[in-house]
């Protein structure tokens, strides 16, 4: 930094600067003008900041002793406060006066509240005073002191949720003189609107508002409803749990109507009357309804309007219970019904009987308020539940009530089956053309269709799954055990070692094998078919398909349905239950039982009857008169010759089998049955006479003779085609082996059915079974069948050219009509003819 010693070098190095030649002399007169200003600028600013400097000394000398000041005064204050302090708690420590100290503030608190509380139960008295006081000159007003009232007990009621319970007492004492001044004000509007009611001659059915009280009339109900409007606004009564509902109000208008009724209710079945009958329910809820359809009338007519015009315009405009005046009406008639059913069910409950039938009315009377008169409880989609579910859900009622009706079904189901009938086909009950039922499996499934109508109305979705499971599936396992037991009987007695250690002595055993077998399986197929395919019809209901459709839906959303997991209801209804594709069935696990116990019914039928022909053809295997028997191929037709002695055992048996089997089954069933046995037959003879023994001319005919016997008994009983469609390969065998030496010019090719018949009655089956019973019976037609051949064919040249090549027997065959025959079959029966044995 420069110095002032350094002044004098300073100005003369700035002289030689400025002063450097002669001529710079000429400009010295500026030079020292602008020496000049630049000096008064410089003490200009010097004075500024001399100023300056003085001001912030004065500023930072006063905020000295400004500090000072107030620290003095924090001293004093600071002693002050610990001098009271010490004086308010008596104690030197801090951790004693701490606690001293808040006990003194808390009582502060409290008193401050408890101002607060004597302020607000004064704005509480005034506002009562106030009610009542106006209630005597001017009405309106005092509804408006009142809503005023019930307004702050509602905020009261909010800030005490918030505060968790802080002041019960408050709470409790303005809810209890808003609710008297309620009282008071309800009974004055109720008193107004009684007696305009009188002047009316209410409650008979024929009452109305004549139009010079109709503005007193209407002015009567509005402030009812104005008076009630707080408490509607603030209800949200079909909020809450599923199984905890609340119920919907009743406008005071309506509950003021509903009085007299219900003192006349209450006179009819309450007392010692007549009608007062704990085993005729029907007495007192019919009576309900009687009142629906004599009030509805002035309730339409007089109320209706009032309603409109009072809530259009608010948030409860979309709800039918205040905007409706009928659905207004069933609300106010409905805590009567409650009230005498909630006495009534414990006295019925000891009777099952009694209860059961109580259960039964109240959901036909629901049923009744809910479709005849489109009652909702104001529960918009979800719909009225109903008095039955009030009780059995929300007052537990369900699991005694479902106990006696599954006590109910159960003991029907065992009369039914304890029935000497029971195991009896019915052929009335059900087409001539269908599979006969014993008349207990109809009258069990009539038992099941009553217990779908008990439980149909229900709105609950586990009950009706509860029903379901517990009484109706149970039935039907109970019922196929039963069936299934029958048929291990039938087979234990049927078998060697069953009736070794049964006792079963060989006429019984024979009966079980005739036709007294047949129609022992034959009730238990006709059972399982019959219940099968009702189980299939139910499937179909749109009651059972609502049931299921709810089923998946929670299946698919939780891991367990009610009590039971999906596992286990899977396992009682359909395996398809939870899972993701469309198809599935509430009784497809049982109806698949039932079927599959009718086809082992119908597999032992078929074995049975394949036993026995295979027995009744035993004597027939024996004989060889084939080659033996002689005459003219002109006389050994069909039509001249009776049936083998031997073959008379399966002909009667097949006589009483099949007319047996034509009455108790349906034409499908029977044909397969007839199809199977008659392929054993052709097994048998195929093997045991056409592949055994030789044949002459007259021999062929003979069995050709036996086999037309064989069609006639089937046809008969099943219908045309069926056994010439069966035996085709033994009648075209037959045919072949009894050719004629020399041709006949007057000879027919035998007849046979054609593979269109086949097809056809094949289709007819499978429509059958599919269930279609519009399928027409297919009629192959009835051809004579005989020996026979072309004109042009004879042994000798059907054997030429069968044994020349494939091809040629190929085509000899067809000339002849041969359908089923084998080119190498055909070669092998024609050498079993005499006159080609060498």
């Amino acid at each position: 930094m420069a110095t002032l010693d350094d002044g004098p070098a300073r100005v003369h190095d700035f002289l030689d600067d400025k002063l450097q030649t002669a001529a710079d002399l000429d400009a010295l007169d500026g030079l020292l003008a602008t020496v000049s200003a630049q000096h008064g600028l410089l003490q200009q600013q010097l004075h500024a900041a001399q100023r300056d400097l003085a001001a912030a000394k004065e500023h930072a000398h006063g905020h000295h002793t400004a500090l000072r000041t107030r620290a003095d005064a924090f001293r004093r204050e600071q002693a002050d406060m610990d001098r009271r302090l010490l004086v308010m708690t008596a104690s030197d420590a801090s951790d004693d006066a701490l606690p001293r100290f808040e006990a003194v503030l808390g009582s502060l608190q409290r008193l401050d509240v408890a101002a607060q509380y004597v302020d607000l139960l004064a704005r509480v008295d005034a506002l009562r005073a106030q009610a009542q006081a106006q209630l005597q000159t001017s009405p309106e007003a005092a509804l408006g002191s009142y809503q005023q009232l019930h307004a702050l007990s509602t905020r009261l009621a909010a800030l005490q949720h918030d505060a968790e319970g802080a002041a019960p007492q408050l709470l409790h004492h303005v809810a209890s003189i808003t609710h008297a001044l309620r009282t008071t004000i309800l009974d004055a509007f109720a008193a107004d609107l009684d007696a305009l009611l009188k002047k009316i001659h209410w409650p008979t059915p024929t009452a109305a508002v004549p139009p010079q009280l109709r503005e007193e009339w209407d002015a009567a109900v509005v402030k009812l409803l104005r008076l009630q409007m707080p408490e509607l606004e603030g209800m949200a009564y079909a909020s809450g749990p599923g199984d905890k509902v609340k119920l919907p109000p009743v406008l005071f208008p309506l509950e003021v109507l509903v009085q007299p009724l219900e003192m006349r209710f209450r006179y009819h079945f309450e007392g010692d009357k007549p009608t007062n009958r704990i085993d005729r329910p029907e007495y007192f809820l019919s009576h309900i309804t009687t009142l629906l359809n004599d009030y509805s009338a002035f309730v339409t007519d007089h109320v209706q309007p009032i309603l409109l015009k009072h809530f259009r315009g608010t948030d409860l405009a979309l709800n039918p219970v205040y905007i409706d005046a009928m659905s207004a009406f069933i609300t106010a008639l409905l805590p009567m019904l409650r009230s005498k059913i909630a006495v009534l069910l414990p006295k019925v409950a000891p009777q099952p009987q009694l209860f059961s039938h109580l259960m039964h009315e109240i959901l036909t009377f629901d049923t009744t308020i809910r479709e005849n008169w489109g009652y909702d409880g104001g529960y918009g989609i979800d719909g009225w539940k109903g008095l039955a579910w009030e009780f059995l859900v929300q007052a537990d009622w369900f699991g005694q009530w479902l106990q006696v009706e599954k006590d109910f079904a159960l003991a029907r189901y065992h009369s039914i089956v304890e029935a000497d009938d029971f195991g009896d086909l019915d052929y009335e009950s059900v087409d001539p053309k269908a599979t006969k039922p014993t008349k207990g499996a109809i009258r069990v499934n009539d038992l099941l269709e009553t217990v779908t109508d008990r439980y149909r109305p229900l709105t609950s979705f586990s009950q009706k799954l509860t029903f379901l499971i517990d009484i109706q599936i149970a039935i039907f396992d109970k019922l196929h055990e039963r069936l299934q037991s029958n048929v291990e009987a039938y087979l234990t007695m049927t078998t060697s070692l069953g009736r070794a250690m049964g006792g079963v002595t060989k006429e019984e055993q024979e009966k079980l094998l005739g036709v007294e077998g047949l129609e022992r399986i034959c009730k238990t197929y006709g059972s399982a078919d019959f219940l099968e395919k009702a189980m299939r019809d139910w499937n179909d209901d749109v009651f059972f398909l609502d049931i299921w459709e709810g089923l998946q839906d929670r299946a698919r959303q939780a891991n367990s349905i009610g009590t039971m997991t999906v596992a286990d209801v899977a396992e009682r209804t359909s395996k398809s239950v939870g899972g993701d594709g469309d198809g599935g069935a509430l009784f497809d696990e049982t109806a698949l039982w039932y079927a599959r116990l009718r086809d082992r019914s119908e597999k032992i039928i078929i074995d049975t009857l394949n036993n026995n022909v295979r027995e009744a053809l035993w004597p027939y295997r024996q004989i060889n008169p084939w080659a033996t028997l002689s005459g003219s191929t002109t006389t050994t037709t069909a039509t001249s010759l009776s049936p083998t002695a031997e073959m008379d055992s399966l002909l009667t048996h097949a006589t009483s089998t099949f007319g047996f089997l034509s009455r108790a089954l349906a034409p499908a069933p029977l044909r397969r049955i007839t199809r199977a046995v008659l392929a054993t037959i052709s097994s048998i003879l195929w093997d045991g006479v056409l592949n055994r023994y030789r044949f002459s001319t007259a021999g062929a005919a003979q069995l050709h003779t036996d086999l037309a016997a064989i069609c006639r008994v089937v046809d008969k009983a099943v219908g045309p085609g069926v056994a010439e469609v069966g035996l085709r390969k033994c009648l075209e065998a037959a045919q072949l082996v009894g050719l004629p030496v020399h041709a006949a010019k007057d000879q027919q090719p035998a007849s046979s059915s054609t593979p269109a018949e086949d097809d056809t009655a094949d289709a007819w089956d499978d429509a059958w079974d599919a269930g279609d019973d519009t399928a027409p019976l297919p009629l192959a037609p009835q051809k004579e069948i005989t020996t026979d051949v072309d004109t042009d064919l004879g042994l000798w040249e059907v054997e030429k050219r069968l044994f020349a090549d494939n091809h040629s027997a190929r085509l000899v065959l067809d000339d002849l009509g041969f359908e089923v025959l084998t080119e190498t079959e055909a070669r092998a029966l024609l050498r079993r003819r005499v006159e080609l044995a060498g």
